[in-house]
């Protein structure tokens, strides 16, 4: 008897069964839209952080540039600090929570700052002052879907919608974020008003080893809606996972 039919059956059963196999790990450890955020933020950020930092703003009537310290403690709680120019030295923004202060020390005064003003400018600069004192949860305020994957500045990334949910109160109408592949790093992020315009672009560049991780070491952000603005921060230093006294988010150090 020709066994052969048999024989062949029997193969394409095996290949089937080992094509399978193969792809249990792929599937097992599939991720979410979510996932690849979390990571992209996290790595960025770290559960506590400090930092040294140089900002230059630039328009098309003037150039601006200030240093200042930071600390931060995941999305909870933030302190900037600048140091120069001279007739900046000595103010300060405070984040606790949901609340944020801004202390300005020539006249020695502590504004609160209202939620409806945390899309505005930080400082005159094209961040807001949502972006410093990262008040805004990405996986808990937005819903997060995963679009395709596309080329940015050479590395390939994964293009990620970003849609608020009705109960938020959140600054942007739609958030598009690429993050790089190969390290889960942000790549490029577009901010979208309600009405669907392009408001601003963050670009993500000079890849580097800072503080033990290898994160971006420049963060540019371009207005879209004013040509020829935009503002560059640059991380000198970082320091990730370290412990902060709680004494440095008080009024007394914000006031000091």
């Amino acid at each position: 008897m020709n066994n052969f039919p048999h024989k062949a059956k029997l193969k394409r059963i095996t290949i089937i069964i080992t094509q399978i196999y193969l792809l249990i790990p792929l599937i097992s450890h599939s991720q979410t839209a979510e996932e690849i955020i979390s990571k992209a933020e996290n790595t960025i950020k770290g559960e506590t952080s400090y930092a040294t930092i140089r900002m230059k703003i630039v328009t098309p009537d003037y150039t601006r540039e200030l240093q200042m310290k930071s600390w931060w403690v995941g999305n909870e709680k933030a302190l900037i600090e600048i140091l120069s120019p001279p007739k900046d030295r000595g103010n300060k923004t405070l984040k606790i929570k949901n609340e944020m202060w801004s202390y300005l020390k020539n006249t020695q005064t502590t504004i609160k700052i209202p939620p409806s003003m945390m899309l505005q400018s930080w400082n005159g600069s094209d961040f807001t002052n949502d972006d410093l004192v990262r008040e805004t949860n990405l996986n808990r305020d937005y819903f997060i879907k995963l679009l395709f994957e596309e080329k940015i500045a050479g590395e390939d990334c994964w293009k990620i919608e970003l849609k608020p949910k009705p109960e938020t109160p959140v600054v942007w109408g739609l958030i598009y974020y690429w993050v790089r592949k190969k390290d889960y790093l942000p790549a490029l992020v577009q901010y979208y008003s309600e009405s669907g315009e392009l408001i601003r672009t963050m670009k993500f560049s000079e890849y580097g080893n800072i503080g033990g991780r290898f994160i971006p070491r420049k963060w540019s952000v371009i207005n879209n809606k004013k040509p020829g603005n935009y503002t560059e921060m640059i991380l000198d230093e970082v320091k990730f996972d370290i412990k902060i006294s709680d004494r440095i988010f008080s009024f007394r150090e914000l006031e000091r």
